[in-house]
């Protein structure tokens, strides 16, 4: 089983933990730059946000949805060393040229902190509720693959050179591709369950291939999918960073850990199923359990009660 790419976390055997939050479910801006903050203060590797326009479920949403990159600027000047993502921006949002421009200033913004969760969109609701075009599935990736072929050729492109593609959705025409990110790369995360499309796409594009809210077994045959996709065009899969989210529900003890399900409306034991929760010992436990088997080395802990950072700064103390 191969692992992932040479980051501290894989050199050192340890999980590095991310906060993941999902703010269209009712979050100010402020509700996101305090949770950010206290991760940051926790030590936690990085603050990423869903890119979302509607709450889901039976929760009322209030005060409404949040922009992601819009925030993310913002969170970019207003926090020093944590790292700033989305898990996954929507392809079906934004053109790629103007996502490109945007992604870049808030890398500039952040002094080279971003990073950059692309997906196809999947959530039609949305699309209809702002007036959004939701094409089918296939266009969407469609749309997907280009996107990532023009975003990422933008950045790469030298300075005082143009860039120019022809496809079947976006055409561009030597852009100067400008500006570019501080980074000299900004890190793409790609991720999906499909079989044979996206682990081809992540092995040409991404960084970081990440799996959300699915099981252990399915994660580690997605991951070596990924891998033989790597081989298959001459990359090794070492350089892949492996990283899965799952929901995070953690207390001192078990009442604490029920309270908390409670607080989110999720069933206790449905969590202990299909997320983290548990004690900080359990969890940690689990963990360990998730990188022996998948290889990963990253994991997007999904925060749910952005008022209870209490949670935030107990879960630091999870990583194996």
């Amino acid at each position: 089983m191969g692992t992932s790419c040479g980051s501290d976390s894989d050199r050192f055997g340890f999980v590095e933990l991310r906060i993941f939050t999902e703010p269209q479910q009712g979050a100010s801006y402020d509700d996101l730059l305090r949770v950010a903050r206290a991760a940051e203060d926790a030590g936690f590797g990085a603050f990423f946000r869903s890119d979302h326009y509607l709450k889901m479920g039976s929760v009322d949403g209030l005060p409404g949805p949040t922009d992601a990159w819009i925030t993310l600027a913002g969170l970019a000047r207003e926090t020093t060393s944590i790292r700033l993502g989305t898990l996954v921006t929507a392809a079906t949002f934004r053109h790629p040229g103007p996502l490109a421009i945007a992604v870049a200033q808030v890398d500039q913004m952040s002094g080279g902190r971003v990073e950059f969760g692309l997906g196809s969109g999947w959530f039609e609701d949305e699309h209809t509720a702002y007036g959004l075009r939701f094409p089918s599935l296939g266009e969407r990736f469609e749309v997907f693959e280009e996107q990532l072929e023009i975003i990422t050729g933008l950045w790469g492109t030298p300075v005082g050179e143009k860039f120019s593609f022809d496809g079947k959705h976006y055409t561009l025409t030597d852009s100067p591709a400008l500006p570019k990110p501080a980074q000299d790369r900004v890190p793409v995360v790609v991720g999906g369950k499909g079989a044979k499309r996206t682990p081809a796409l992540a092995a040409r594009f991404a960084t970081e291939f990440n799996l959300p809210f699915v099981g252990m077994d399915f994660a580690a045959e997605q991951f070596e999918r990924v891998a033989a996709a790597c081989r298959e065009i001459g990359r090794d899969p070492a350089t892949m960073t492996r990283s899965v989210a799952l929901t995070a529900c953690v207390g001192r003890d078990d009442a604490e850990v029920a309270r908390r399900a409670e607080a989110i409306g999720w069933d206790f034991e449905e969590l202990k199923r299909n997320g983290l929760t548990g004690t900080v010992e359990q969890v940690r436990e689990r963990l360990g359990q998730w990188r022996e088997k998948t290889g990963i080395s990253r994991v997007y802990l999904q925060v749910l009660d952005l008022s209870d950072l209490d949670h935030v700064e107990l879960l630091a103390g999870v990583k194996p």
